[in-house]
């Protein structure tokens, strides 16, 4: 999968993450004093990264290269520190280094289910008028009430097979116009999709999706090669939905126990604002356009 997958000699995960960070931190965010003279790359020099992290210069150039693959927990620490990676980056970064030290795996990563169990529609359906959808780790649109549907707009037209989160936000040039920052909104999805790729490098349900992008959308490109990990959890959006308006909505993601990596998210107004108006219009907005649509979706492959 990926670029990085297609070209053998570009290392390892762990590596490349290493690399992508490092050239992302001066010498005076690290606390050096710049040289006189260009530097001939951005960021940190291995030399001056192993330094401050305490380890031999040898040594950082094999972990960053792939020949070495068992950092210890107090490495990885320093490495984190040196990179001023947040709480998020810094986690990864402990996976990635767990990751590498594994023997290498019989055989292909297995895809989880995309069922979302039988309770799943009725939940959904009880959340109304408030939007909610279950996706999957790689933002497969695996079920929705009629709202949740509404706020990927244009995508109810789309088979229900090729309904993903990513792919919409990345391919459908409508979607620019739904939020106020799609900036953001594609750094979440693309975070989401790297911190899976770094663990689970040869996920089936992640490869096609991943190569899709990359050679369709030059800003899934310039964002997969940043190596951002930080996904959003909770938080505001503000949404232009025709027929509706401008709205505001708070959302939650949730895992959902019993099967890995799907996740419910739900969007939410204080009742009697002029957003939780909007939103009740988008329920039955959707309602009426979508119909029998809004549903888990292996029911509609079946």
């Amino acid at each position: 999968m990926a670029r990085e997958q297609r070209n053998g000699s570009d290392g390892t995960e762990l590596g490349r993450f290493l690399r992508a960070h490092r050239t992302r931190v001066t010498p005076e965010q690290a606390g050096l004093k710049a040289g006189p003279g260009l530097r001939r790359t951005p960021g940190l020099r291995r030399e001056e990264l192993a330094t401050l992290a305490g380890v031999s210069i040898d040594y950082y150039t094999r972990l960053e290269r792939g020949k070495e693959s068992h950092p210890s927990p107090s490495v990885v620490d320093a490495l984190a520190r040196v990179l001023l990676l947040d709480e998020h980056a810094h986690e990864h970064l402990r996976d990635l280094a767990v990751c590498a030290a594994r023997p290498t795996a019989a055989g292909p990563s297995t895809a989880p289910t995309s069922s979302v169990g039988p309770g799943v529609g009725l939940l959904l359906e009880s959340l109304r008028p408030h939007p909610a959808v279950v996706v999957s780790r790689t933002m497969d649109l695996l079920a929705w009430n009629p709202g949740g549907l509404r706020l990927f707009v244009g995508m109810e037209q789309w088979p229900v097979e090729k309904r993903n989160v990513a792919r919409w936000i990345f391919l459908n040039p409508g979607a620019r116009t739904v939020f106020d920052h799609w900036d953001e909104q594609i750094r979440a999805c693309v975070g989401r999709l790297r911190a899976l790729a770094g663990t689970d490098p040869d996920a089936p349900d992640l490869a096609g999706l991943v190569d899709e992008l990359l050679a369709e959308s030059p800003e899934f490109v310039q964002l997969w090669d940043r190596y951002d990990v930080r996904a959003h959890t909770h938080g505001t959006k503000t949404f232009h939905i025709p027929d509706v308006g401008t709205l505001t909505l708070d959302y939650q993601s949730m895992q959902l126990e019993g099967f890995p990596g799907h996740r419910m998210v739900a969007h939410y107004a204080e009742p009697g604002t002029p957003d939780h108006d909007k939103m009740v219009l988008l329920d039955m907005v959707a309602t009426g356009s979508d119909g029998p649509d809004a549903k888990p979706a292996e029911e509609q492959r079946n």
